[in-house]
């Protein structure tokens, strides 16, 4: 199992071995007082990641591929949001009456404000099992309640947008959390392990070690979207005939019944694999790792520039999905047939674009920061040219 260690070692003599001058007290206190470490990670064999571990974190992100949360679930809530509204497109939130596409923005971004409170206080508990039951516990908790029979009196009532919200939030909170085990793991492998050993030994450079380290992070991180692209497809494939036997074309009450279908059939997937998981890390003693775990203060800038940059990031991705999703919706007119399809596709073009920049980044050792310098220009010139 990874051990939730940053990997700092002890401080040790990096001088080891070489017997100083007794005359020579400079000698002796320099080496007294180097703090270099033999190597940047230490392991403990316990928490050795192995492969059915890495399996089941790619196979739980099959699960937790957003199609319930970050697709259809708003898709379904701007659906009665119109329906409750009719003519008019005007219903009234927080206070006043707003346009349908203004109230899902606005449930977005407060949704976002409150993740960032929750995640200042929880934060710190990355890795721990129980966060992660707390998380995907509320999203099935709130499954029926996105969109029963009942649906439009909580719509009319106001209740369903802050359904949404605790939807939205606890989505974001199994991604993030998941997102975090991954340098763990990445440093707990044994390749890694193998490398820590012949940087120790003097045969490969600090340099050689990191890079080592970067791809390793990168692969797994990048094996993990592959696989869950191509997991989604199958899911979305599978929901394309769930949606012909609902006939969802049939009627405007079909197709409100399709997407309540679908969210409960691709939520059944993520608790599904997320038991998988569970099993695969029960073996892991997440208190012990938090008593035995080092930790490295960052220069208080940076920290602060590296914080304030995630979090615009962020904001940014869910603000712009969020945008194109309701504009997407009202084009389409929430046909759920046509947005499965439009998903099909947008997952297909994501698949060939994580693997194709993962086999330039290996074939070419190139770092994070760089591949993530050529997505940003390849986003530039995307929206140029179109």
């Amino acid at each position: 199992m990874a051990s939730n260690d940053p990997g700092l070692a002890p401080i040790v003599d990096a001088k080891r071995g070489v017997v100083p001058d007794d005359d020579d007290d400079d000698d002796v206190e320099n080496i007294l007082q180097d703090d270099r470490p033999i190597a940047p990670d230490q392991f403990d064999p316990a928490y050795e990641t192995t492969k059915k571990e890495v399996w089941a974190y790619y196979a739980y992100y099959i699960g937790d591929n957003g199609l319930t949360l970050f697709n259809f679930a708003p898709t379904a809530f701007q659906n009665l949001l119109s329906q409750a509204a009719g003519d008019s497109e005007v219903l009234q939130f927080a206070g006043r009456d707003r346009t349908i596409n203004s109230i899902v923005l606005l449930a977005n971004g407060i949704s976002f404000a409150i993740q960032v409170v929750i995640f200042l206080v929880i934060g710190s508990y990355a890795g721990n099992r129980g966060i992660h039951l707390i998380s995907d516990s509320t999203d099935a908790g709130r499954l029926w309640a996105l969109e029963t029979k009942y649906s439009d009196r909580i719509v009319t009532g106001g209740i369903w947008d802050w359904f949404r919200m605790v939807g939205f939030i606890a989505y974001q909170t199994t991604l993030t959390f998941w997102t975090a085990a991954f340098p763990t793991l990445a440093r707990n492998t044994p390749g890694l392990r193998a490398s820590a050993q012949a940087y120790t030994s003097g045969t490969i450079s600090r340099a050689h070690y990191d890079h080592t380290d970067m791809l390793q992070r990168s692969r797994l991180a990048n094996t993990a979207f592959y696989i869950q692209s191509l997991g989604e497809l199958i899911i979305l494939a599978a929901i394309v005939g769930i949606l012909f036997a609902v006939d969802v074309h049939a009627s405007e009450a079909n197709n409100n019944w399709g997407l309540s279908v679908l969210i409960a059939f691709a939520t059944g997937v993520w608790l599904l694999l997320h038991y998988g998981r569970v099993l695969a890390a029960v073996s892991c003693d997440y208190a012990d790792l938090a008593a035995e775990a080092e930790f490295v203060v960052l220069d208080r800038t940076l920290a602060e520039i590296v914080g304030e940059g995630y979090f615009l990031l962020g904001d940014s991705l869910n603000t712009t999905v969020t945008v194109i999703a309701t504009l997407q919706n009202s084009i389409v007119e929430y046909d759920t047939l046509t947005l499965t399809y439009l998903l099909l596709v947008g997952i297909a073009a994501q698949a060939v674009g994580i693997y194709s920049f993962w086999w330039i980044q290996r074939r070419f050792g190139l770092g994070t920061k760089a591949m993530f310098t050529a997505v940003m220009v390849g986003i530039i010139l995307l929206y140029v040219c179109l």
